[in-house]
């Protein structure tokens, strides 16, 4: 189906929407409200006097049950998810409550930064709190999803973009990461939890995305927030909330006080992991999906791996590859 003839369909669910709101049951046009990475797409309707968000999700491509069960589960334990409304199961569409036009990524500064990752960090020790009650409900984050994730970078990125050789020592740091991440504590993991998915709401934040959710290792979330693929902090920022962030799991008793150090260590090497698998995300979206725009947040990306992987013996390799022909090939590839 055409997109044109996919947004004619929507209109005329719409149209037939039996959803009473203040005595209104007509929707304005929908007009686009964000872009994803994935087939979904978003708009904005307005009814009422208030705004609300449609999802677009083509079945044939993406299911919108996890995301209905997620987001009633993170509901129910209070985390600030959109409310679904109503639901076209055939055809793929919600109707879900605006969490306003304001993500992270929009309106981070040097001067609010704390208080707005003070609150995300917040919320995330809730999710991994209290969403423990779902783990048996959610995908296992194991050994065959970690590595899968890995292999994204060497196939996508290395091999198919740029057209380099994966080194021999890959295999050794690839398993070197693995069993880091797999010796972790197990939590609700959302899989996502960055600036272009946290909102400015109230309360804040405002969580969306959640629909990959999984139960897997403590740092995954922290590090995909403060090592974000499109925003980057001094050092010294992110090494101070990633303490705050230990305190507040001793506090939880999720963590104990004296293991401050080696949860340094394992958050540093999930965020390797994590940005051997955006770096590969970002290349499979312009070479499969035709998206261009994420190639420009690689280098970021591929910067991580150089300045993190070089403190650990696991991957020091890793780290001199990446500085020395990984990044060099991109920046000749991409210009």
């Amino acid at each position: 189906m055409s997109l044109d003839a996919r947004f004619e369909q929507l209109c005329a669910w719409l149209k037939i929407l039996q959803f009473e709101k203040k005595g209104e049951t007509s929707f304005s046009v929908p007009v686009p409200a964000s872009s994803d990475a994935s087939f979904r797409r978003y708009y904005r309707v307005q009814a009422g006097g208030e705004t609300y968000i449609v999802m677009d999700a083509p079945p044939q491509y993406e299911s919108c049950e996890p995301f209905v069960r997620i987001a009633a589960w993170l509901g129910q334990i209070g985390v600030h998810v959109p409310e679904v409304l109503a639901w076209d199961r055939e055809n793929g569409f919600l109707l879900l409550t605006d969490l306003g036009e304001a993500t992270y990524f929009d309106a981070l500064s040097v001067d609010n930064a704390d208080s707005l990752y003070q609150a995300a960090l917040k919320t995330l020790v809730q999710m991994q709190l209290e969403g423990d009650v779902y783990l048996k409900q959610l995908p296992e984050y194991g050994a065959r999803l970690l590595g899968e994730e890995m292999d994204l970078f060497v196939h996508w990125l290395v091999e198919r973009f740029l057209g380099l050789q994966v080194p021999a020592f890959w295999w050794e740091v690839r398993g070197a990461l693995m069993e880091a991440a797999l010796a972790q504590p197990k939590v609700f993991v959302h899989r996502d939890f960055h600036s272009r998915n946290l909102m400015c709401s109230t309360p804040l934040p405002g969580v969306l995305d959640f629909q990959d959710a999984v139960a897997g290792p403590l740092t995954y979330d922290a590090v995909s927030l403060l090592r974000d693929c499109y925003v980057r902090w001094p050092a010294e920022r992110v090494a101070h909330w990633r303490c705050d962030y230990f305190q507040q799991l001793v506090d939880a008793g999720i963590q104990q006080a004296g293991d401050e150090k080696p949860f340094n260590r394992a958050f540093d090497l999930m965020g390797v992991q994590r940005h051997l698998k955006a770096a590969g995300i970002f290349a499979r979206l312009w070479l499969r999906d035709g998206k261009v725009r994420y190639l420009d947040d690689v280098p970021n990306t591929l910067q991580y791996l150089v300045e993190v992987g070089a403190d650990y013996p696991e991957t020091c390799s890793l780290s001199e590859w990446v500085a020395h022909e990984v990044l060099p090939a991109f920046r000749v590839q991409h210009v």
